[in-house]
């Protein structure tokens, strides 16, 4: 919740040149307020626009809320779902995050899925246990062949604004459990080519060791994405 109509087209602005690396694709994810501006602004850039959430509902008494065809409409694709603070602080469950999952890839949309565990169930060893529970409980309904709509981004919430830091290590030990868990559930093609995003304070000076890892495919930015110097360096670091 950054940025208001000026802010966002002048960030839009330095960004647009900006060229995504081989073999990698770059997204921004303003506000719903920003969004037709946003895909209209980057119409001739390499960049895509997506949404930061939407409901399961396709319409109805759901004030505040925006539905799925509302975002295909203006030129939305791609949706973030399951982010760790909407899970904190609008109290996203599992159970409703699999409505909205299934709700956005019936309508042909681009799953971003966020998840990852919290500072205690790291501390009390249960953070595979945690992971592995919110993945199963939300995506592993899908059948085989809607996973190259889904995009992972795993966040330690921990490490995100707490002073704490997950090491590249961390990431890549957690990305690779994560990979192993689609390799079971769905077999080699899955695993191999789902990409596995890195949400947890990435910056321009630990992005390149962070991505060096072999199971993190790229990063979920935050903060750092609101200068586009850092955000630029950032993907220059893929």
């Amino acid at each position: 919740m950054n940025n208001d109509q000026e802010a966002t087209a002048a960030l839009l602005t330095a960004l647009e040149d900006l060229s995504s690396p081989v073999g990698s694709r770059v997204m921004v994810a303003p506000p719903f307020v920003h969004l037709a501006q946003s895909v209209a602004h980057l119409k001739d850039s390499t960049l895509t626009v997506a949404a930061q959430n939407m409901h399961a509902a396709a319409s109805g008494a759901y004030t505040g809320e925006v539905a799925g065809s509302m975002l295909k409409s203006i030129g939305v694709h791609t949706v973030i779902l399951g982010h760790s603070e909407r899970r904190t602080y609008f109290a996203e469950t599992n159970e409703l995050l699999a409505e909205k999952v299934n709700s956005a890839l019936d309508q042909g949309f681009e799953v971003i899925f966020c998840f990852g565990e919290q500072l205690q169930e790291r501390q009390e060893g249960k953070h595979f246990e945690v992971v592995e529970e919110q993945l199963r409980k939300a995506l592993f309904a899908q059948g085989e062949e809607q996973w190259d709509k889904i995009i992972l981004a795993y966040e330690p919430v921990w490490a995100i604004g707490t002073g704490e830091t997950a090491s590249p290590e961390q990431a890549q030990e957690m990305h690779h459990f994560i990979r192993n868990l689609l390799q079971e559930q769905y077999g080699d093609s899955v695993a191999e080519n789902t990409s596995i995003l890195y949400g947890g304070s990435v910056k321009p000076d630990n992005a390149k060791e962070i991505f060096s890892k072999p199971d993190v495919d790229g990063g979920l930015i935050g903060g750092a994405s609101l200068k586009a110097a850092d955000f630029k360096a950032i993907v220059n670091a893929l």
